[in-house]
């Protein structure tokens, strides 16, 4: 079986919680990345996470660090875009630095669905999660020539894909992901 890449998607500005860097706010002693980092590493055989501002403190969780080609902080696919170009592997699972309750299984049952689809990507109930999501590396094409024509829409890439949704409705919740002060509070 294809051995995965896994980026963990932390480039965002966070404006949703005052512009700070997401991925770094402490969640019960530890910086949110770092539980993102524990449930997600076991499941991938290289671990890269996107990052375009406190490169360092990123690479203090000992994995490579990469950074987007695309500037102006042009979204998660700018962050795909760089970790497709940099995995090792043919496949490529990702998920952003603010879900640290993610599943324990979701690349085993993404890559499970996947079949001769481009992409596999988690949803529950009705509501895809697109940031939660297995990809060939050999489409970095297609998305290379997608984010030169202007494209920043993730769903408007999919679309262009041949795509496959995994249902995760039994695990629901661990989807929910923290974008603002009040939700971590609550977390």
């Amino acid at each position: 079986m294809s051995q995965v890449s896994g980026i963990v998607l932390a480039g965002g500005q966070g404006r949703r919680m005052g512009s700070v860097d997401k991925g770094l706010q402490p969640l019960h002693g530890k910086p949110m990345v770092q539980w993102v980092l524990g449930r997600f590493a076991p499941q991938v055989d290289e671990v890269l996470i996107n990052a375009n501002q406190n490169v360092d403190q990123y690479r203090g969780f000992g994995h490579r660090v990469i950074t987007d080609e695309i500037g102006g902080f042009a979204g998660p696919l700018a962050g795909l875009h760089a970790g497709l170009k940099a995995a090792m592997h043919p496949l490529v699972a990702t998920v952003p630095c603010d879900s640290p309750f993610l599943p324990d299984d979701l690349v085993k049952r993404l890559k499970a669905a996947l079949g001769d689809k481009d992409l596999a990507v988690a949803k529950t109930g009705s509501q895809p999660h697109p940031v939660f999501a297995l990809v060939r590396t050999k489409v970095l094409e297609n998305l290379a020539a997608f984010l030169a024509g202007g494209g920043r829409k993730i769903d408007a890439w999919y679309a262009s894909l041949r795509v496959v949704e995994v249902s995760f409705d039994d695990e629901a919740d661990a989807f929910r992901n923290i974008n603002t002060v009040e939700e971590l509070n609550k977390a």
